[in-house]
């Protein structure tokens, strides 16, 4: 019966495993296809023969400078985002919880719009990405504190949360209006391009910041993922076998608030990427926060890798900024969810 026990047990984690694995290969697989995506048509012949470094110079420096910078940003921010959701989910216990339904989504775009029009009164090409990351991050955790003190002033239930969620959307959208109405021609255009979500604007400079963005947050939700599934058991639980719940919670929460801000303050609001992406792995991976993570991590990347690719050729040679693509993808199962839970 134990031996039984441990098969199962073996099977099951093979199970979990296996998903990760076909998703990172999916993933792989999709990033060639992307290469190959656009209105200038690359063979895999030409990507082959860049490998080799022949090709021809005008194939390389789209590539190069255009579609694998796109291709990365794509993948890190898919990550970003979706570990985020995945993470306010698990520490809020709150299915229906993201950076863009708790509004902070809204409220780091705020912080980025507040960082393009005063930030030392510059012209526009004199403000750099960082100082915009840091409005952003501002803005967020503006939010977040809001957040946080309505779940602490009372035991915040579902409802409360995505209410409060809706208000702080409201708030800092009015909050963008403000901000619009003040900006000049070349400051308004920008906002606007934050609003929409576009990948478009990758470049090696983003990447690297994303990259130092991304990668310590895997990690550190990948090494903090039994703390977290003590958090799902109940606070009890988790002070019974020393975890804090609230430092736990907070310091997640201003992590994913971080990772928010650095996505937004690059590439605008991209909806329901955070929402979307662990509710499809779980269905997968169950409530299994070990591989709910990672498999949020890669699914994310492929998912975000994916809208984007369909928004470049659906209209091409217009490219469709990939925010609102995944707003039409991810409003049908906010509305699902919404429809599925009774309490709400």
């Amino acid at each position: 019966m134990h031996s039984d026990t441990i098969t199962l047990y073996k099977k099951y984690r093979s199970g979990k495993r296996r998903f990760i694995l076909i998703t990172f290969l999916l993933l792989t697989l999709l990033c060639f296809i992307a290469l190959m995506t656009g209105s200038h048509s690359i063979g895999y012949e030409e990507i082959l023969q860049l490998i080799q470094g022949e090709g021809m110079e005008l194939t390389r420096q789209i590539i190069f400078n255009i579609r694998l910078p796109r291709i990365i940003g794509a993948t890190l921010t898919g990550a970003l985002l979706s570990l985020s959701g995945a993470v306010m989910q698990i520490v809020l216990r709150n299915p229906l919880a993201s950076p863009y339904t708790l509004g902070i989504s809204n409220a780091a775009a705020c912080g980025a719009a507040c960082g393009i029009v005063f930030s030392g009164y510059a012209p526009f090409s004199l403000i750099t990405p960082y100082s915009i990351t840091l409005s952003a991050f501002v803005g967020s955790l503006i939010g977040l504190t809001i957040i946080l003190f309505i779940i602490r002033l009372k035991q915040a239930s579902v409802e409360t949360i995505v209410l409060s969620g809706i208000i702080i959307n409201a708030l800092f959208g009015a909050g963008i209006a403000v901000i619009q109405y003040l900006a000049d021609n070349i400051q308004l255009a920008s906002i606007v391009f934050w609003n929409f979500g576009d990948l478009g604007r990758s470049d090696w400079n983003k990447l690297i910041s994303l990259s130092i963005v991304t990668l310590p947050a895997i990690v550190y939700f990948y090494l903090k993922r039994w703390d977290y599934k003590a958090l799902s058991a109940g606070d009890d639980y988790a002070k019974s076998i020393g975890v804090t719940p609230q430092h736990t919670r907070i310091i997640s929460m201003v992590i994913t608030s971080l990772c928010t801000a650095v996505a937004v303050s690059f590439f605008g609001v991209i909806a329901f990427v955070g929402l979307v992406v662990p509710h499809i792995v779980q269905k997968f991976t169950g409530a299994n926060e070990e591989f709910l993570i990672l498999g949020s991590a890669t699914f994310g990347s492929m998912f975000l890798l994916l809208c984007d690719t369909v928004a470049r050729a659906i209209i091409a040679p217009v490219i469709l900024p990939v925010g609102i693509l995944t707003s039409f993808i991810g409003v049908p199962l906010f509305l699902f969810l919404l429809i599925r839970k009774k309490t709400i």
